[in-house]
């Protein structure tokens, strides 16, 4: 039941951001494109999801547990360091040279563009690249 609710709510979501048409990176990088041939829609798209989720957080947030699983999955922290900060910015410098994010690139995948395929190539490369790094900030004698 875990995997079939996990498979309806990937689905529902990738729906809709191709509906919305964020699976265009063209769109999306229009959004960013302020002086230029600028379309606010991305800010609707956002805005929708922000007035589904907030009211969603809190009615699931209610309750003790998820249904599926033993316990939330939420941070442990509330602190703004320089890995946060440089993850943010990565991921908006990613998005805004090719247009697409996580969310937006997996649906794009059904497309099969190549720019899509690309993308999602090198967010698991970069993924693999990340944990090697850390793995190894964990072993060096800097860390201790």
């Amino acid at each position: 039941m875990r995997l079939l609710s996990a498979l309806l709510i990937g689905l529902v979501f990738g729906i809709g951001i191709a509906t919305s048409g964020m699976i265009n990176p063209a769109k999306v990088l229009n959004f960013f494109d302020i002086a230029g041939n600028w379309d606010p829609s991305l800010a609707f798209v956002m805005g929708g999801a922000l007035a589904v989720a907030i009211p969603g957080y809190r009615l699931v947030l209610a309750r003790e547990a998820p249904r599926f699983e033993p316990k939330f999955q939420l941070p442990d922290t509330k602190l703004i360091d320089m890995k946060l900060v440089a993850g943010s910015g990565l991921f908006g410098i990613g998005w805004g040279i090719a247009g697409f994010c996580p969310g937006g690139a997996l649906p794009a995948l059904g497309t099969l563009r190549p720019e899509a395929l690309a993308f999602v190539a090198s967010m698991i490369l970069g993924l693999f690249i990340a944990r090697g790094l850390k793995a190894f900030a964990a072993r060096s004698p800097e860390s201790a």
